[in-house]
């Protein structure tokens, strides 16, 4: 449903984000003459790279510290004003210092801009005024487009924050990029909640050893039916030599119901079934069950032997989907 252009809050609403995206647009073909230099100092750091900004500005601090952190990059955000009492102490001679203030004359990082002159501790500004005392003292400047806010009055911060925000986001993406920090590595830094589950591999989900139901070719369907139901994934894999041939399903039993007490376990099976390895991603192996209607896939090797079953509610435990 559409909103009516009519209503005041909704032509407020969009006028914000009309302005902001504006704004964004306009610093994709003004990207501050910096940032390649930026981002290479951030790379070649040997210790964490130190936010701090306050008010609004902190805010937006906090949550570029976050994302770099999260993406391979160690970051701290250090408030200002504890700065100045005490936790100048956390930044070190290795550290590379962001300061974040859209005037570039708050008062309260002085004692932080004068630290990293005192230590030759490198500083980037983030601000929309180039000069002002930060960044005249600064050893990088990441100029914002000096636009107007987007709040009625002009003087909320929030085409500057979000301007920030999205400074700070292209910043720590371009550094995870150059690092080449993947999924494997994200996964490290995100082990909880839906991000971690979505990122586990099947490995971490599959069941192992003795829990995986298998039977040789030539066994009995008597046998093959204990298999099934001791093990309770409703499935079981039949070998040759070690290696997967096929599975046996709840539905290939109703298949063969007539005479199915008289085959073996390879005239029943499903040959050459589906299987998944166990590097696979577990959000990829949901995706195939969904797909395949099938509630549970066999794990394999390289030489095609099962090294263990993941069932769908396994996958829906874990809170992949």
């Amino acid at each position: 449903m559409t909103l009516p252009d009519d209503l005041p809050i909704v032509r407020s609403a969009r006028r914000v984000l009309k302005t902001e995206a504006e704004a964004i647009l306009q610093m994709v073909d003004a990207l501050p003459e910096d940032f390649a230099d930026v981002v290479e100092l951030v790379l070649n750091t040997k210790g964490r790279v130190i936010i701090s900004g306050v008010g609004k500005s902190g805010h937006i601090g906090r949550k570029i510290s976050a994302t770099l952190a999260s993406t391979g990059t160690p970051s701290y955000f250090v408030h200002s004003a504890e700065a100045s009492h005490g936790d100048l102490g956390m930044i070190t001679a290795d550290d590379i210092c962001v300061l974040i203030s859209n005037s570039g004359e708050t008062n309260e990082l002085r004692d932080i801009l004068l630290h990293t002159r005192r230590f030759n501790i490198p500083m980037v500004a983030i601000s929309s005024n180039l000069t002002s005392t930060l960044m005249q003292a600064a050893d990088f400047k990441l100029n914002l487009p000096n636009l107007p806010e987007a709040c009625a009055i002009g003087m909320a911060p929030t085409t500057s924050t979000t301007l920030t925000l999205a400074l700070g986001d292209a910043l720590a993406v371009s550094v995870m990029e150059q690092r080449g920090f993947g999924s494997e590595d994200f996964l490290k830094n995100h082990p909880g909640g839906k991000l971690g589950a979505q990122l586990s591999r099947v490995a971490d989900l599959m069941h192992k050893g003795e829990s995986v139901p298998t039977v040789d070719a030539d066994t009995a369907m008597s046998d093959v039916l204990l298999s099934m139901t001791s093990k309770g994934f409703g499935i079981t894999g039949v070998l040759e030599n070690g290696a997967l041939l096929g599975v046996i399903s709840d539905g290939d039993l109703r298949r063969h119901m007539g005479d199915l007490m008289e085959k073996t376990a390879s005239q029943i099976a499903t040959l050459d079934p589906v299987t998944v390895t166990p590097d696979l991603f577990a959000a990829q192996a949901l995706a195939l069950l969904n797909e395949k209607k099938i509630s549970a896939l066999m794990v394999v090797d390289a030489a095609k032997r099962p090294v263990g079953i993941v069932h769908i509610h396994d996958l829906l435990r874990a809170g992949v989907a």
